[in-house]
């Protein structure tokens, strides 16, 4: 399918480039590989899954939001076997798009979403802030929060002075927006700090750059054999179930931004699919498509802001990427690692749904209390086990809100008393129904209907058997609906 290139679709693809060429190093240094292969992901989301079917207007590319599980996967596996887990997350998500299930991240809680970036956030800043300040950080997510009490003694205070200007401009930058239409934040704040250290010769960390070939690795059959094992299937699917919900959350959002089509949910898996699979025979990072690129990330530049009209904005950027890594690969090692950090603590205070949590406040505080769990999870445990806890928590808050029964009770005088249970009788209110019963006199008839029942489980079918049992005497009951 021939895709024409208009004046809007050629200014938003370079407007997307220069946002994107520092968040693939700064996520790829965080991670724990070699910058490059942030940049060989970010060539595959543009020049694959850009050129496939799926959302118009989706910039994929590596994201922040999968650092924290890559970091971890690196550390366990090796950066080896990282091509074999994204080549396998990517099939997963070809058969989930092929099977059409994409629509079902669609029933996935928003509270588990919002507590799942909210973990990786504070995971992610965390980390970063050691990085802030040229010290290194712990392993672990706990280790990392407690570890920032020490820390101030540990920094360095040239890197820290770096970080902390990039933070400012990343804040003050786009207050001015003609200045951020032609100059996307990231790009200029990673500009200044290179320039700025440079310049001074500021004895900073850099980023090492080691070679587009070096970096790039082509899985072999032993490190595909790795895929027996129970570790690396469970991550896997860990890469392959988020980065699809991320993807088709961004997807969502995406589509609020503009009108026209929406997002073909099973089509964008497919997408996703295909690129985490080239990515994965590369032995690059995997990737989602990404809210930052895709709109633009702030006032009001890039993407759908920046006027991208067709995808031939998103398969451009990727062109820009392979040809700033081919001929200008050396410009990375003047990058300050303490730069990047403060771009990457930006970006994850961003994932923090500081004002989401406000609204749920309002109205659906149990849905509050599931997205924080969900993030303590994470930070405690890991990403995998953090996501699970919460959707097992907001399970078990749906079957309790639903779960209502109430008990009626008419006295009839010598006809005896008339006892109505309504709602949705569970084992969850088994002893408020309970308590009810037992409190009716134990001298008088009592006639129980349970028409009013849309649902009764085995545990209150069986209590209100040996509650009559319990009694002595016959039981009138009357039910619609009884499982």
């Amino acid at each position: 399918m021939r895709c024409r290139v208009g004046k809007a679709d050629l200014f938003a693809s370079l407007v997307v480039f220069l946002v994107a060429l520092p968040l693939c190093v700064g996520v790829a240094i965080a991670s724990g590989v070699p910058a490059e292969l942030g940049l060989v992901t970010g060539i595959v989301g543009g020049l694959v899954a850009g050129a496939l079917p799926g959302s118009s207007r989706q910039v994929s590319g590596p994201a922040a939001g999968l650092t924290v599980l890559v970091y971890e996967a690196v550390q366990r596996y090796g950066v080896e076997v990282l091509g074999v887990l994204v080549l396998g997350a990517g099939l997963v998500q070809l058969g989930l798009g092929v099977l059409r299930l994409g629509r079902w991240f669609r029933a996935v809680s928003v509270a588990v979403v919002q507590g799942m970036l909210a973990g990786i956030g504070l995971v992610l800043v965390a980390g970063q802030v050691y990085a802030l300040g040229g010290a290194g950080a712990p392993a672990s997510g706990l280790g990392k929060i407690a570890g920032l009490v020490a820390l101030p003694g540990r920094v360095d205070p040239v890197a820290l002075s770096v970080g902390g200007a990039t933070i400012a401009v990343l804040l003050l930058w786009p207050r001015w927006r003609r200045g951020a239409r032609l100059v996307p934040a990231p790009l200029l704040a990673v500009v200044l700090a290179s320039l700025v250290t440079g310049v001074f010769d500021l004895a900073v960390r850099r980023v090492e750059v080691r070679g587009l070939v070096d970096a790039v690795r082509v899985p072999e059959a032993a490190d595909v054999g790795r895929l027996t094992e129970v570790g690396v299937i469970g991550t896997v699917v860990a890469f392959a179930l988020i980065a699809s919900a991320e993807s088709l959350f961004s997807a969502a959002a995406v589509d609020r931004l503009r009108s026209g089509a929406r997002t073909d949910y099973d089509r964008e898996l497919i997408a996703q699919g295909t690129g985490n699979a080239v990515c994965g025979l590369l032995g690059a990072l995997p990737m989602t498509a990404v809210i930052v690129r895709s709109a633009a990330g702030g006032p009001p530049s890039g993407g759908v802001r920046a006027g991208a009209r067709t995808k031939a904005s998103r398969v451009l950027h990727g062109v820009w990427l392979l040809v700033f890594t081919v001929l200008l690969p050396g410009v990375l090692g003047v990058i300050p690692v303490a730069a990047l950090a403060g771009l990457l603590v930006h970006a994850g205070c961003k994932l923090v749904p500081v004002r989401e949590v406000r609204g749920l406040w309002r109205g659906h505080r149990g849905e509050v209390i599931v997205l924080g769990v969900t993030a303590v999870a994470i930070v405690v445990g890991n990403l995998f086990e953090g996501v699970l806890v919460g959707l097992a928590l907001a399970v078990a808050k749906t079957a309790w809100d639903v779960s209502h029964v109430h008990v009626e009770t008419e006295d009839r005088g010598d006809a005896g008393i008339v006892v109505r249970v309504l709602g949705h009788a569970t084992f969850l209110r088994l002893p408020k129904l309970l308590d009810a019963l037992e409190a009716l006199p134990r001298d008088r008839e009592v006639r129980l209907e349970l028409g009013g029942l849309r649902h009764v489980d085995h545990a209150c079918a069986a209590a209100l058997e040996g509650w009559a049992a319990a009694r002595g005497q016959g039981l009138v009951a009357t039910s619609s609906s009884t499982s």
